[in-house]
């Protein structure tokens, strides 16, 4: 069976946002600092996932209008 490294990789950043939390509620005071940035990061890579895709969305329909004007 061949596993797809896209379905792999679109795990990685929930799982990242998942080992913050865990960390920021299980570990005492002066460790919890460490998991800010992994979370941070996780929450950074989904975003501008959606944002890239909403910009992709927007520019291929302004093309697609702009093919209707020509004809």
């Amino acid at each position: 069976m061949i596993i797809n490294k896209r379905l792999i990789l679109s795990f990685v950043a929930p799982f990242m946002i998942l080992i913050s939390a865990t960390g920021l509620i299980f570990r005492d005071n002066s460790r919890k600092i460490f998991y800010l940035p992994i979370g941070l990061m996780g929450i950074a890579i989904i975003l501008e996932k959606g944002m890239s895709r909403q910009l992709d969305r927007k520019n291929i329909l302004k093309k697609i209008k702009s093919y209707k004007k020509v004809k």
